[in-house]
């Protein structure tokens, strides 16, 4: 593993930096300085000159509208932007850009990557997930949301749950089961489906940040076309298992620049409680600190191997369960800095959920209990933290696999 930046990478660096010193308003302070309208606005208005430059996806090639870096320089670039105060991306990229559109970008045929990633690029399509269901979530392979085809096209009938961005999102992609009579895994399909039909419904849920974010999706015979399938009919638990390992891959090694800053605020809270010389706070603050540091570190590792040509394995099961636990135990920390505060939250709340706020964010009760109410679900979607643990001991251990029900 090599923990130095090659000189071509402290070129692109520079490069960044004008970038940035060019764009950003004069006295730019951060986006976490900004209210919740003013952050939103900001968000969309940069999500058009980050698709503009390529930046909004920095590893696409350009033909299909990304920047054509290397993975070296999509961290580079993460860097840069995490220490101005700057998203990454817009508000609805993770699915459709982080995922979706990285597993097109591999796995799709030349047609699907023409027409879907420049439209991704540029906010035309935004995306949603259709994994989980009522009787699905961690045992996902017994999922029963049905489809068949008719005459070129995919009837689908079945019913998603906690699918983000819903609402919001255009285009689905799908997991569903199209060989009844196929094993659990090898008779399920990945299908990319448009929200905007008459067969589809969307409830929202509501979540006790009074948030409703995730949905439940109803398919009534919903359709999509024969040539929206993903790899091919019948792969679609490979296509999920891909998707998962390169949002993962993506993540350990960018996760650790956004959980440093959260530790660095975490540090402020502490000053402003007057507990930074309490020497259980400090010893708690130095764990969070170290645990950042070893995220940093597999995230090197797993940036190593992705430059030469190895796609993450393991490391993205372990990056998954170590950040997901890192965050619970951090905002606990916070929740528990604010005392009785923490029961009636006040300020400014969170502009993103489910990860860190953003850097430059005030230390109000709300940003943090609102952070830490939706931390306790990072240890439960894409894979709970039991699942996570049960894959590395039976993968890189050889532990015996935990007996399934029949």
């Amino acid at each position: 593993m090599n923990i130095d930046y090659p000189p071509e990478a402290e070129t692109l660096r520079a490069e960044v930096r004008e970038f940035l010193a060019r764009e950003l308003p004069d006295g730019w302070a951060g986006l976490g300085t900004l209210d919740s309208d003013e952050a939103r606005k900001f968000t969309a208005w940069w999500r058009g000159r980050l698709a503009e430059t390529g930046y909004i996806a920095p590893s696409w090639p350009t033909e299909y509208g990304g920047a054509g870096l290397s993975k070296l320089g999509q961290v580079v670039l993460a860097e840069e932007f995490a220490k101005a105060g700057v998203p990454p991306y817009g508000l609805n990229d993770n699915f459709s850009i982080k995922m979706i559109g990285n597993l097109l970008l591999r796995f799709g045929t030349e047609e699907q990557k023409q027409h879907f990633l420049p439209r991704i690029v540029h906010g035309d399509d935004t995306w949603c997930q259709g994994f989980s269901e009522p009787g699905a979530g961690s045992d996902l392979a017994g999922l029963r949301t049905r489809a068949h085809l008719v005459d070129g096209e995919w009837i689908i009938d079945g019913q998603k749950i906690w699918t983000s961005d819903a609402r919001t999102a255009n285009w689905i992609f799908l997991l569903v089961r199209t060989d009844p009579d196929a094993t659990r895994h090898r008779g399920i399909t990945m299908l990319l489906v448009p929200m905007d039909q008459p067969g589809i419904t969307i409830r929202p849920i509501t979540m006790m940040t009074g948030g409703s974010n995730f949905n439940e999706v109803f398919f009534d015979g919903a359709r999509t076309a024969a040539a929206n399938v993903v790899i091919g009919p019948e792969q679609g638990w490979q296509a999920a298992m891909a998707l998962l390992g390169l949002e993962r891959g993506d993540e350990v090694a960018t996760n650790p620049i956004f959980f440093r800053a959260e530790v660095d605020r975490l540090i402020d809270l502490a000053r402003e409680r007057g507990l930074a010389e309490d020497q259980l706070v400090r010893d708690q603050l130095v764990r969070a600190y170290t645990r950042v540091e070893i995220m940093r570190y597999l995230g090197l590792r797993t940036l190593t191997g992705w430059l030469k040509g190895e796609v993450p394995g393991r490391d993205a099961s372990i990056s998954k369960l170590y950040w997901s636990e890192h965050h619970r135990e951090t905002t606990d920390l916070a929740v528990g800095l604010l005392g009785a505060d923490a029961l009636a939250p006040t300020g400014r709340s969170p502009i993103r959920h489910y990860r860190a706020d953003d850097p430059g964010a005030p230390n109000s009760s709300a940003s943090w209990t609102e952070t830490w109410m939706a931390a306790i679900s990072g240890t439960i979607y894409a894979g709970t933290s039991q699942v996570q643990r049960n894959i590395l001991a039976e993968s890189v251990l050889g532990l015996p696999r935990e007996p399934r029900p029949q």
